[in-house]
């Protein structure tokens, strides 16, 4: 299981390896994507706080990457944190999140992004429900459920 300690070594010595890449020019992926989650997972955006009702959604089923498929989050780890956002508190396999220091808006914060894709996923703060003490906060225009 992650912990905070983790994910700050991942940001400052290097993300696990992933199990593939998948890699396309921003035209493909704007041709793929409406302009709301090319905006968000492509270039770095925000969607607004409780702009989607994936925050209420807990059915089983995975929770994959927008832009490549790849499952990121299971249900059994999603928790009502009222931020605005659908969270989580672990990635389903450590390979496929990586997680970047993000010094923007005047803040320290660790970025989590797709390991496959690259795509912007959102953050990730360590104020989480334990056991690991995680809050993957994560943009809903950058998941797609998969229901099993």
């Amino acid at each position: 299981m992650l912990n905070w300690n983790n994910l700050i070594k991942f940001a400052t010595h290097g993300n696990p390896t992933p199990p593939k890449r998948v890699e396309k020019t921003a035209k493909e992926w704007e041709l793929e994507l409406t302009p709301e989650e090319f905006y968000v997972t492509r270039q770095h955006g925000t969607e607004r706080a409780h702009s989607s009702e994936m925050c209420n959604l807990f059915e089983a089923g995975k929770y994959a990457c927008k832009c490549c498929k790849t499952p990121l989050f299971d249900a059994t780890t999603k928790f009502q944190s009222g931020t605005g956002w659908p969270s989580f508190t672990q990635p389903i396999a450590i390979e496929n999140v990586a997680y970047h220091k993000d010094t923007s808006y005047g803040m320290i914060r660790i970025e989590c992004i797709c390991n496959i894709c690259d795509a912007h996923l959102g953050h990730v703060f360590p104020d989480g429900p334990e056991p690991s003490g995680l809050r993957y906060c994560i943009n809903a225009l950058s998941l797609e459920k998969i229901k099993e």
